[in-house]
């Protein structure tokens, strides 16, 4: 779940709905999408012109991508 504001994303248990985990991301998460095989997943931080790519097993932001000025959406292929 993107937090926005808060700079980061909440990994949620589905079964308990409780939040596992807090993850600290770039600032103000828009969008989110995770790669075909659920791998990775990457946010959009808007005010922070970056994109963080988080590894889904291991609960863990691994890279900072600089982009363009507010990015708001991603697209995964």
């Amino acid at each position: 779940m993107a937090l926005g504001p808060a700079n980061r994303i909440a990994v949620i248990n589905m079964k308990s709905f409780e939040v596992e985990k807090y993850l600290l991301v770039g600032q103000r998460v828009w969008q989110m999408a995770f790669t075909p095989d659920e791998k990775l997943l990457f946010t959009t931080n808007g005010v922070s012109n970056d994109v963080s790519v988080i590894d889904v097993e291991k609960m863990k932001v691994i890279k900072s991508i600089k982009v363009g000025r507010f990015p708001w959406g991603v697209v995964i292929r």
